[in-house]
């Protein structure tokens, strides 16, 4: 047995108690006990609380990644869609650079075909935007959309359209460049502008033998010094002195035809010139197998003389 003293509590006197040993043992079991259950619970208490900030940290951590992951997909979506957008974008430059030299183009051969059809320049200029206009829209109108791929449609449009109207101008100039030419290389009209027919073409009485004697030309007499002018457009093919012509020119007009003008004081042109029909090439003169101042006018046909007289008369073009 176990005496325990209780002091008393304001002066009191003091008790005595008696324990048995059975009764302390179980005071004592009771108290480990109580011990053992508030650790116990601390332990799980402070386990629970450790693995919810775990669970927490993790789930943030999960959100974080997943979040992360949405931003590079969007990133890389904004990039791929800049990049389709530049690329749309050069396309479009370059078509436009490319309608924009196909409109130069056009306007050059159009004011070309209007210099050459002696159009009116002011009712056809190609370098000016053409008028238009109409009085202001009222009302709700529907507004017009549509996106780079209808608007490269409408540039492959518009491009097909500029490629058939530029044929077309190009098959113009080119008709009106065949008339031009056409013209320029008509033999026609005499080769002076002042002066007379002296002596015909074919049989005459030489006027230095006094015999008959074949003139593969006409003879014009004129002022010396007077204009001689080409009856066609052509190449210059001889321009110098030559046996019995004296200073003489030849012109190459195409087609098998070339004419001779002979007997100059002076030449205007010289070998390989292009002259233009109605063109000053010589002065008249006297030089060669001449009696006096004329021009000896010849028109050869496939390497042949031939009479001049059709060309001479005929009316030009």
């Amino acid at each position: 047995m176990m005496n325990l003293i209780v002091l008393g509590r304001n002066g009191q006197p003091a008790k005595l108690l008696t324990v048995r040993p059975t009764h302390l043992a179980l005071v004592v079991l009771i108290v480990l006990g109580l011990m053992s259950l508030a650790m116990a619970g601390g332990y799980m208490l402070a386990r629970s609380v450790g693995v919810s900030g775990v669970s927490e940290q993790a789930a943030v951590a999960e959100d974080a990644a997943v979040w992360q992951k949405r931003y590079h997909q969007l990133e890389q979506a904004y990039e791929d869609a800049r990049r389709q957008s530049q690329a749309q974008l050069d396309a479009l430059t370059l078509r436009l650079g490319q309608l924009q030299a196909r409109m130069a183009r056009m306007e050059a051969v159009g004011e070309r075909i209007t210099e050459s059809a002696g159009l009116d320049p002011k009712e056809f200029d190609f370098g000016e935007p053409p008028g238009v206009g109409g009085p202001e829209a009222t009302g709700s109108l529907p507004q017009v959309t549509g996106d780079v791929h209808s608007l490269l449609n409408d540039i492959d449009a518009l491009e097909s359209t500029l490629s058939r109207r530029e044929d077309q101008l190009e098959l113009m100039d080119h008709v009106l460049a065949s008339a031009t030419l056409d013209h320029e290389q008509f033999v026609a009209g005499r080769p002076i502008h002042k002066g007379w027919l002296s002596s015909k073409y074919g049989y005459r009485i030489d006027p230095f033998t006094g015999k008959r004697a074949w003139h593969a030309g006409v003879d014009f007499a004129g002022k010396e010094g007077s204009g001689i002018v080409a009856s066609a457009g052509g190449v210059v093919t001889w321009a110098g002195e030559r046996y019995g012509y004296g200073l003489m020119v030849e012109i190459n007009h195409g087609n098998g035809l070339s004419t001779r003008y002979a007997h100059a004081k002076a030449l205007l042109v010289k070998k390989g010139d292009v002259v233009s029909k109605g063109q000053r090439i010589a002065l008249m003169g006297s030089t060669g197998r001449s009696t006096g101042p004329h021009v000896h006018y010849e028109v050869w046909k496939n390497g042949r003389p031939i009479n001049p007289h059709q060309f001479v008369y005929r009316a030009a073009r």
